[in-house]
């Protein structure tokens, strides 16, 4: 892109960069995108929960991307190829964003780091471009670091996990890696798609296999890693018909948390505790959360 838009782009960013720290969102939404501007709760409530961490931080902006989707109706899966590729795919400084029902447009993905005192994050925007001004189309809040490390320090754990036979922590410590090495969830670069591959070449064939404690037969439909407080915690979620009885659902959730690790018991060296939630057909669902420790 030429230095006007590339100043443009990075100029706009710090500015809404500035709002995001303030807890301004009032502002950022009068600076959003019209479709975006008229259900602004998300961005609203991700402003309110990430302003006490990036409060009186300063954002120091990466280069940006500048994505054009042509066309006069919404791409089903718009995909930008950004940078110099070889005959093999990727190379170290090129990147690919996927977004899905994408509306023709001239768009920008921009990152700006934060220092905070939960160590390192990220700040993203998509802006799309209305007569001159650069308009808020999306924002990504992330920290950079679970438990304290990086997306390279859980590369090294999951091929160590790898080595010891442990595919069911390697692939998710592969995938952790992954989305701690990209701001936003839509980008890949040479590294995780190399990534990707070899988390597949480790992917367990049982990991949604259905448990079974005692008399009961647990139907799981997802399991994945996830961050609370400082802990990287596995989250299992399964059917349940009701989950009303929240006494009896406790006891369920427990007993789903004992036939996991007892089912695979290498869990327990790689995650500080266990999620269990119980989903019903409506979609509501109850969750319990043990320390690793106390399954017993």
């Amino acid at each position: 892109m030429d230095d006007a838009t590339r100043t443009a782009i990075t100029n706009a960013s710090k500015r809404y960069f500035d709002m995001v720290v303030k807890g301004d969102s009032t502002s950022l939404q009068q600076n959003a995108i019209p479709g975006l501007a008229s259900n602004f709760t998300g961005i609203a409530n991700a402003v309110r929960e990430n302003q006490p961490v990036l409060g009186g931080t300063q954002g120091t902006a990466r280069p940006p991307y500048l994505l054009k989707a042509e066309g006069t109706a919404p791409l089903e899966r718009a995909e930008f190829l950004c940078g110099v590729f070889a005959a093999h795919g990727q190379t170290a400084n090129s990147a690919v964003f996927v977004i899905p029902n994408l509306p023709p447009g001239t768009y920008a993905v921009d990152t700006l780091d934060a220092s905070t005192s939960k160590g390192p994050y990220t700040v993203s925007f998509v802006l799309q471009q209305l007569g001159p001004d650069w308009k808020v189309g999306g924002l990504y809040v992330k920290a950079s670091q679970v438990s304290g490390h990086d997306g390279n320090w859980y590369v090294d754990q999951a091929r160590a996990y790898k080595a010891k036979g442990q595919t069911h922590n390697a692939w998710f410590y592969f995938s952790q890696a992954r989305e701690l090495l990209v701001p936003v969830p839509f980008m890949s670069t040479r590294v995780t798609d190399k990534l990707y591959d070899e988390a597949e070449a480790v992917k367990p064939a049982d990991l949604n296999a259905d448990l079974v404690a005692g008399a009961k037969t647990y139907k799981v439909t997802q399991i994945f890693p996830l961050l609370v407080g400082n802990d990287l915690d596995l989250v299992v979620k399964y059917q349940s018909p009701d989950v009303s009885n929240t006494a009896q659902t406790f006891q369920d959730n427990v007993a789903v948390m004992k036939a996991l690790v007892t089912k695979y018991p290498e869990y327990r060296e790689a995650f500080a505790g266990i999620v269990a939630r119980a989903v019903e057909p409506s979609g509501k669902d109850y969750g319990s959360l043990l320390q690793m420790k106390d399954i017993k």
